[in-house]
């Protein structure tokens, strides 16, 4: 279990390595060397997701390489085998997934697979031994999150949460403003992320497969926002939840409304939905206003600091986390995303979840 003190060592100001320093800063301490050899990296689960970012950002990574997938289709599997040049005996069933301990091409694993599964992939790559990254949410309870971190502590190797943001140019500037305050205290967040969702065949609306609706796919996004700019904790939050869609997400919320105070006396209004396109970070200062729209896509994403319009490019932020987190099971970095943040997330979902079956504010302790 991870104790109290790891805890808030870990998530005291409720952001990571990349809220200390700027874009250009960033670059640079990810780049400090390089390694002997490039880690080999497995994908389970191979899905959109994987299909069109991870799988286009292991082609650009330095430090990292794609040695092999795990996947229920041997086909597929063969077809990436041969796209990627890695050899089809790196090729895993979920089954077989366990004998990957005993292949030495592959030193980090990437679970990219339904939330509900996160938690018995993690851990079985901690027991062959493989350092590990999970896609977000960490997992669906603050209990697996626990589980999680602490058969990576057992078994000595890393594991970090694939926040993706934390290594893209305008989020990262984001927190570097946030944290040097040029217009003053910051008073009021105003963190939304959601989109018109089509699909019952879909795993994410499915609560066993999923854990929730648009609050995990999403909206974790705007607490990840709200937690980086306030460089705090949040310790109340209220909630409520609208479904103006009922009969398409029976099983899932649709859209949550939430609000989360934090000890200095600023206040983060959040939303998330599968019902409206919304995506924006708002931050209103004592002397003027900052921030992103659109604020966490995979592209297109604009900025702003008073009047001054910020506008960096884009890069393959996947790629610069995952060569980040190669350079950091190696000891050459300090991991920017790790399992603790993932709990501290989760922690702060359940209690968005409670306020709003309860309707009352529930209080957070750390």
């Amino acid at each position: 279990m991870t104790t109290r003190r790891d805890f808030l060592k870990t998530t005291s100001l409720g952001v990571g390595l990349t809220a200390s320093m700027g874009w250009a800063a960033l670059q640079a301490a990810c780049s400090p060397g390089s390694l002997d050899k490039p880690l080999g990296v497995a994908l389970v689960g191979l899905g959109s997701y994987a299909t069109g970012q991870l799988g286009p950002a292991l082609r650009e990574t330095k430090y990292c390489r794609l040695a092999g997938v795990v996947t229920g289709d041997r086909t597929k599997g063969e077809r990436w085998a041969a796209d990627y040049g890695f050899d089809p005996s790196h090729i895993y069933s979920y089954d077989t997934f366990d004998q990957i301990k005993n292949d030495p091409d592959i030193d980090l694993v990437y679970v990219v697979l339904p939330n509900a599964m996160h938690a018995e992939f993690v851990i079985r790559a901690a027991k062959a031994g493989k350092h590990v990254i999970t896609e977000k949410p960490m997992a669906v309870s603050v209990a697996e999150c626990e589980q999680m971190i602490r058969a990576c502590q057992e078994n000595k190797v890393t594991l970090s949460v694939g926040y993706r943001c934390h290594f893209e140019p305008h989020n990262v500037e984001i927190m570097q403003v946030a944290k040097e305050k040029p217009l003053g205290e910051i008073k009021l967040i105003e963190a939304a992320f959601g989109f018109r969702a089509f699909g019952w065949e879909n795993w994410r609306f499915h609560k066993n497969l999923a854990g929730g609706g648009a609050m995990m796919d999403v909206g974790i996004y705007c607490i990840q926002a709200a937690c980086y700019v306030a460089n705090e904790l949040p310790v109340r939050i209220t909630a409520q939840e609208v479904k103006t869609y009922p009969e398409r997400f029976p099983d899932v919320d649709e859209t949550i409304l939430w609000q989360m105070q934090f000890p200095s006396g600023t206040l983060a209004n959040c939303s998330t939905s599968y019902a409206v396109n919304i995506h924006h970070l708002d931050v209103y200062c004592e002397q003027g206003n900052f921030g992103l729209s659109p604020a966490f896509g995979y592209d297109g994403i604009q900025g702003y600091v008073g009047d001054k319009k910020l506008d960096l490019g884009q890069v393959s932020e996947q790629a610069l986390h995952m060569d980040h987190i190669a350079l950091a099971t190696q000891g050459k970095a300090q991991l920017a995303t790790p399992g603790e943040m993932g709990l501290r997330d989760m922690k702060i979902i359940e209690a968005i979840y409670a306020a709003v079956a309860s309707k009352q504010p529930v209080e957070l302790a750390w």
